[in-house]
């Protein structure tokens, strides 16, 4: 019968019931102790009542001097009991009651589901794209097992609904109207979710996110229409960071042939290009060369302009000739593109990020603190000694493929501070510690939620609608209304955000123009930016593509 009242409840009944034994219990030994031990009878109501002081601390009237020694005993047990009990009846029982009876219940249904998006238990894997899906007007409603979890989201502002889909199937009556559902929890919580929200009728787009990519298929044939790991696809991410053979930073690099080439250079604080402007730099004038943008804090930072200024401790990016990119060397400390790559931990990322290295050709060498199959060192990356067997002065990149954000957080100024030139790529479960990787010194940090967020948000919002990372583009086109014009004298940063790096004039490619240059027709113009400021330069400059080329 107690079964079907709630915890707090039943515990606060168990105390009523526990509570008068105890003081009848204790009544009775006193009221022998007194007659045997002290020679002063009391009366089993008196006893009953110097109990009740005692374990409520509230006094004792005329019984306050006791001779025998097993009586004291017993008295001084019974004053630590009474202060036991007050310090544990309210946090443990009372208070949990009255939690329960005042603050707000959840919900055990759906609300009306017209356009929301229902997302099947809360995680890191999600959080990132309900907070995008919220902030593009679209509501979500997230259905949640764990009822304290379930009460933070809810002071975080969440729409929650609390229940299981295995024990009441109710939970899901009206989803059948929801805009979308993703459900990320245990696999085979997954799949029922799966068949009961088709099994009522719902027609739209299901998202699952598997733990097990052999349940991909399984998920699909029930109902998913799309199944991802989020593990595996965040180790793809970090891999294609890491490699050039796997995602090259610059789309359509080949365009210019070995002509011209992209550096990445490393600016320190004592660099004498850090903290100077564009326009006081000259970097086209003197170097020939053509800066893109920087990297910091994980970010791509286009150069607008001439007054866009280089920090300390960024990765520049630059265009040009490989001898003028050469020059760049002598004021900054070019990043490494041949070497291993070393990968720290072999979890199921780590395991992805070695394996898609070395089908592409990389050297991977992995680091765990646990010998295993796929394991080249075994030690700890926090351990400088360890960092020198694997070679870590000779790789290319190194990613941090940690389970846990604060060793990762840790890991990355060990390395930052033992290799300072080396690509730092690090991976993180929570998009909050993004910024402390960032700080601890790694040049990229990936969480799962933001690669969950940007293949989910295909589905969702558009393909575009969520970008982990800016990518950078070339576009070869036809001059446009820039015919006539000289290339670096026509405001096509400000207007546009990209940069004409390069002209195409029979057989020649010109990377560097002397002040009587003009674009003339039959040139072919090389724009390099973002995807977006690479349009932008098309629309602006009536710049059709080359043709065959999109």
């Amino acid at each position: 019968m107690l079964r079907q009242f709630k915890r707090s409840t039943r515990r606060l009944i168990a105390l009523l019931l526990v509570l008068p034994v105890a003081i009848i219990t204790l009544g009775i030994l006193y009221m022998f102790g007194s007659h045997y031990l002290e020679g002063q009878p009391r009366s089993l109501i008196r006893s009953i009542e110097w109990a009740s002081e005692t374990l409520t601390n509230t006094g004792y009237g005329a019984d306050a001097h006791w001779d025998h020694p097993l009586m004291n005993l017993f008295v001084v047990i019974s004053q630590w009991l009474g202060i036991f009990i007050i310090f544990m009846v309210f946090p443990t029982y009372v208070l949990p009651f009255f939690e329960e009876r005042f603050e707000a219940r959840f919900p055990r249904s759906l609300p009306m589901m017209d356009g929301h998006v229902l997302f099947h238990r809360h995680g890191p894997a999600v959080d990132f794209l309900i907070a995008e899906l919220t902030r593009a007007g679209t509501p979500c409603v997230v259905l949640e097992l764990d009822e304290s979890l379930a009460r933070s989201l809810r002071d975080r502002g969440y729409r929650v609904v609390v229940g299981n889909v295995d024990d009441d199937a109710t939970l899901l009556d009206g989803v059948e109207r929801a805009k979308a559902l993703v459900t990320a929890a245990d696999d085979h919580l997954d799949v029922s979710f799966i068949m009961m929200a088709r099994e009522r009728g719902y027609g739209g787009v299901i998202c699952a996110l598997a733990k097990d990519p052999l349940h991909r298929e399984a998920m699909l044939k029930i109902g998913a229409t799309v199944v991802y790991t989020p593990e595996h696809a965040l180790g793809a991410a970090l891999a294609s960071r890491a490699s050039a053979r796997i995602g090259h930073p610059v789309e359509g690099l080949q365009l210019l042939g070995e002509r011209v080439g992209i550096g990445e250079f490393r600016i320190y604080a004592a660099s004498p290009l850090a903290g100077q402007r564009l326009g006081d730099l000259r970097m086209r004038e003197r170097y020939g060369v053509t800066v893109l943008g920087q990297w910091a804090g994980g970010h791509f930072e286009l150069a607008t302009g001439p007054d866009t200024r280089i920090g300390a401790g960024v990765i520049l990016v630059a265009v040009g000739a490989h001898a003028n990119l050469a020059k760049v060397e002598s004021l900054a400390a070019p990043i490494r593109r041949t070497g291993p790559i070393l990968v720290a931990g072999h979890g199921a990322v780590g395991k992805k990020v070695a394996e898609m290295l070395r089908d592409a050709g990389e050297t991977a060498v992995v680091i765990d603190a646990e010998p295993a199959e796929g394991v080249d060192i075994v030690g700890n990356v926090l351990d400088r000694r360890v960092l020198e067997r694997a070679g870590v002065h000779e790789a290319s990149a190194v990613v941090l493929a940690l389970s846990n954000d604060g060793a990762g957080v840790l890991a990355a100024a060990i390395v930052r501070g033992y290799a300072p030139d080396v690509r730092l790529i690090a991976r993180v479960n929570r998009a909050a510690s993004v910024a402390r990787l960032h700080q601890a010194g790694a040049d990229f940090a990936l969480s799962m939620g933001q690669v969950a967020g940007q293949i989910l948000a295909f589905h969702l919002l558009g393909e575009n609608a969520v970008s982990v990372e800016q990518r950078l583009k070339f576009a070869r086109v036809a001059p446009g209304t820039l015919l006539g014009a000289h290339p670096w004298r026509a405001s096509i940063r400000e207007r546009t955000g990209a940069a004409v790096v390069a002209v195409e004039r029979t057989s020649d490619v010109h990377v560097q123009f002397d002040e009587n240059f003009r674009v003339a027709a039959g040139d072919r113009v090389f724009v390099c930016g973002t995807i977006e400021s690479v349009d932008r330069y098309i629309r602006e400059f009536d710049a059709a593509l080359h043709e065959g080329e999109a």
